[in-house]
């Protein structure tokens, strides 16, 4: 059976995930952590629980779900990986950070690319990869069937979608990623977000006021 432990990290609120199974091999999904407390518990937690971390992957690389890249990087030694449409993305976040007022030095780590081609597995476990662009030019969601779980950035979020003001982004691109690629999954799937609490497809192509079901 697979768990999945949630830490807000930074000024923006952001979900950070570990992802990891019965032999505790683990993904640690956009690492937000910031400051050096931040870091600490999400390190310590990986210890205490002896968590083997196989890789850091990214649904996508605005700042908020960077920060903590280059510290579990130089710490844990393992691969980081993206969709390449979001490599201009991660190039900017410096800048961006200066727009925002926040510190984001450069990522230091040179990533590994998947795409919805590939599929992620964590021991017996796979992870469909789905391309849903719109909220960045490379956000990808990721899938596990057995667990009825969806990862989904900031594509899909509890009553809400992610912003398309963003350089790359698109209310276009956005609207169909979200019914194409995850309104067609089962209504009882879980959804986690970069952000707030965790809802469902259901309550989502039911409720959600931005993208309705067709």
């Amino acid at each position: 059976m697979l768990r999945i432990e949630q830490f807000i990290c930074n000024p923006f609120q952001e979900n950070t995930y570990l992802i990891y199974n019965e032999q505790k091999e683990c993904f640690v999904i956009d690492p937000g952590c910031y400051n050096t407390q931040e870091q600490a518990d999400l390190l310590n937690y990986i210890q205490s629980n002896q968590l083997q971390v196989m890789a850091i992957v990214n649904t996508h690389c605005h700042i908020d779900h960077v920060f903590g890249v280059n510290y579990l990087v130089e710490n844990l030694a393992v691969p980081f990986k993206i969709h390449p449409a979001e490599l201009p993305v991660l190039l900017a976040a410096p800048e961006v950070g200066q727009r925002f007022g926040v510190h984001c030095p450069p990522i230091t780590s040179t990533p590994e690319y998947i795409t919805q081609a590939d599929k992620l597995k964590l021991g017996n476990y796979t992870f469909e990869i789905r391309f849903t662009p719109g909220h960045s030019p490379g956000s990808i969601s990721f899938y596990q069937a057995e667990s009825k779980w969806l990862i989904s950035g900031d594509v899909l979020f509890q009553g809400s979608i992610g912003r398309t003001d963003l350089p790359g982004g698109s209310f276009e691109t956005l609207e169909q990623s979200i019914r194409n690629e995850l309104y067609t999954l089962p209504d009882d799937t879980t959804v986690f977000s970069g952000h707030g609490p965790t809802t469902t497809i259901g309550q989502e192509k039911r409720t959600n006021p931005f993208v309705k079901a067709h």
